[in-house]
């Protein structure tokens, strides 16, 4: 959500047309996150969001604006993309494809209490249910074989003993990945990234979840996982918060219990998914790309939650 690319009101003008979204009146960039180019557009229907993709294909956007479209079909809260006049999600601005999508209620929440937690878990039991007729195969794209291929390249730029603990984690999940309980994991298209910025609350309610541009098909556990290292952590020292985790996995079996298999993984998984943020976050730091508005994270914080989770998790949590 960078501002890479810039533009011009007459060039999103000219771009807007033939979609049924009024005349537009403002826009401005968005400065959080680091993938994509967003701006809010104002127009004389309302407020919108709009994502110049700057990484993603052309090919690769039917799976994620089907998914986004498939889950608001169903009544979950997601940004719905806007069609233009033939019926296209996306068409091409600035040599690059973009798309349109509506403006959710609420605001993003710093230090979720547990009742937001349990609306969150809800919501990822609703939308993994939801799933189950939702036909796009693509692979998660910062699954297991990217964590591996990312590792390789920071041999050549960060520190030796980040590198050791990388290569040693990587080596784990490598054999969890390889084991018959990962192999019986449930699996389907997941949001994978669902972090506290990437929810809008209103209240103790969800108004919304946005940003699937690294969702991808995974077993459900990773992305609950994903989801219980940020929404229920404590920010200095990366344990999880029995009252915030209770609450979320509450929440998310109120809808969909989870099997034995995902019992006896969560530890894994919840590792599994500190490793995949902790690398993301040092490709950043270590390989930055240029972006007018950038928000580079601290790796060390996603260091920190790995070695949490290393060391061991409250057996209550499940």
């Amino acid at each position: 959500m960078a501002v890479f690319t810039r533009i011009t009101h007459d060039e999103l003008n000219a771009w807007l047309a033939g979609r049924p979204c009024g005349s537009l009146q403002s826009f401005e960039g968005i400065s959080s996150g680091i993938e994509n180019t967003n701006y809010f557009v104002n127009t004389s229907n309302g407020r919108y969001v709009l994502t110049i993709f700057e990484k993603l294909q052309a090919h690769e956007l039917p799976f994620y604006l089907g998914l986004m479209g498939h889950l608001a079909h169903k009544g979950l809260p997601v940004p719905g993309p806007v069609a233009d006049e033939s019926g296209a999600l996306f068409s091409m601005l600035k040599n690059k494809p973009a798309t349109l999508v509506n403006c959710l209620h609420g605001r993003s929440v710093d230090h979720p209490n547990p009742a937001q937690c349990a609306a969150i878990g809800e919501f990822l039991a609703r939308a993994h249910l939801a799933v189950g007729d939702f036909n796009g195969q693509l692979p998660n794209p910062r699954g297991l074989s990217w964590v591996q291929e990312a590792t390789g390249h920071l041999v050549r730029h960060a520190p030796e003993e980040v590198l050791a603990l990388l290569s040693d984690e990587v080596a784990h999940q490598s054999r969890v990945a390889a084991s018959d309980a990962y192999s019986k994991l449930p699996k389907g298209a997941v949001h994978a990234d669902l972090f506290r910025d990437n929810a809008l609350m209103d209240g103790d309610d969800l108004g919304g979840v946005i940003d699937f541009y690294f969702a991808g098909v995974d077993t459900f556990l990773f992305d609950l996982a994903v989801t219980a290292n940020d929404w229920c952590i404590d920010l200095d020292t990366g344990a999880l918060n029995p009252e915030r985790t209770s609450a979320l996995l509450n929440g998310y079996q109120m809808h969909r219990a989870l099997e034995t298999h995902e019992q006896a993984l969560w530890q894994d998984m919840l590792r599994s998914a500190a490793l995949r943020f902790w690398t993301s976050r040092l490709v950043d730091y270590y390989m930055p790309r240029d972006a007018e508005v950038l928000t580079v994270k601290d790796p060390s914080h996603f260091e920190r939650v790995l070695k949490a989770r290393r060391a061991g998790c409250p057996a209550c949590l499940i």
